[in-house]
């Protein structure tokens, strides 16, 4: 009884007051996982005035996200979108550690780690034992429950959902996903955290999939199977799909940049979360992955890059 009646108190909206007091103290942004969404977000965060901690076991991933946003910020810098004083403060705003308890500086950390239940736990329980008290941990993921992931942690109401979709940097929406567990305070601080990211969000119930990818990697699965079938090559799918449909990239190319074995690991997810057969991922999509097609960023995928 006492936790419906906080949860009832908690929901009442916070004023533009507070809400604009807990926006100027959010200034340190801590990111897990090194990869494209971490180096993405991570230069979109310190673009909207965070100072950015990119973390990652791995000193080749950090060395290579450190080049990709520099290389990046170089070809804004020829375009003349920015100018070399620019360019230089947004990289200087990111630093890049291998030592996760750097993290325990951080107003607010953001988890991009591969799409592994087991894994993004593991992340979760480390950042409860890292962060202080009343810290904001956010997930990337996909698909993955995140009451299961608050789970992992002894502060559940303080983990939520924000799954930015690629590119990062350009696409205007991102997904909130609060867990059973989640409270509004938690919710009202995601929302500081997106609009001072310059982005606008949807809410999604904490389901399999949530609302993104259950809809988005049925299509793609269904355009492998189409493939696997023989129906046509993937670059008449794509075709008919963005030149009929006006979309801006068709469904295999989407799926390429997205990587298969992500697209995978979704699809299975919500094979298993919702048992049904609708959700069975092809097996040609399964063979690609163990072949290492994993799609753009391993130079094949349906395409070759």
């Amino acid at each position: 009884m006492v936790s419906i009646k906080y949860f009832r108190l908690s929901r009442i909206k916070p004023s533009a007051a507070i809400s604009k007091n807990r926006e100027e103290s959010m200034n340190k942004l801590g990111i897990v996982g090194a990869g494209a969404m971490g180096s993405d977000v991570g230069q979109l965060a310190s673009e909207s005035g965070f100072n950015v901690m990119i973390q990652d076991i791995s000193k080749n991933a950090l060395e290579q996200a450190r080049n990709t946003i520099s290389e990046r910020l170089n070809k804004y810098l020829g375009e003349g979108r920015i100018d070399k004083v620019r360019s230089e403060e947004i990289l200087s705003n990111i630093s890049f550690e291998t030592d996760m308890k750097k993290l325990s500086l951080s107003d607010i950390v953001l988890e991009c780690v591969t799409e592994d239940k087991v894994e993004k736990m593991k992340v979760f329980s480390e950042l409860d034992r890292i962060c202080r008290g009343g810290i904001v941990l956010m997930s990337n993921t996909s698909s993955i429950s995140i009451t299961a992931l608050g789970s992992a942690t002894r502060r559940p109401e303080s983990v939520i959902g924000i799954q930015f979709l690629i590119p990062a940097r350009i696409m205007k929406v991102v997904e909130m996903i609060p867990g059973l567990l989640t409270t509004r305070e938690t919710v009202e601080t995601a929302k500081d955290f997106v609009k001072k990211m310059g982005k606008d969000f949807v809410i999604s119930k904490d389901c399999p999939g949530f609302i993104v990818n259950r809809l988005l990697c049925l299509m793609i699965n269904e355009a492998i199977f189409l493939v696997q079938e023989g129906a046509a090559a993937p670059e008449a799918i794509d075709k008919i799909m963005r030149d009929g449909l006006n979309i801006p990239m068709g469904p295999l190319a989407i799926a390429d940049l997205i990587g298969l074995d992500n697209v995978l690991a979704v699809i299975e997810e919500m094979y298993t979360g919702y048992s049904d057969p609708k959700y069975r991922p092809c097996p040609l999509l399964k063979q690609y992955v163990s072949g290492g097609y994993l799609g753009k960023k391993s130079g094949r995928g349906f395409y070759i890059y």
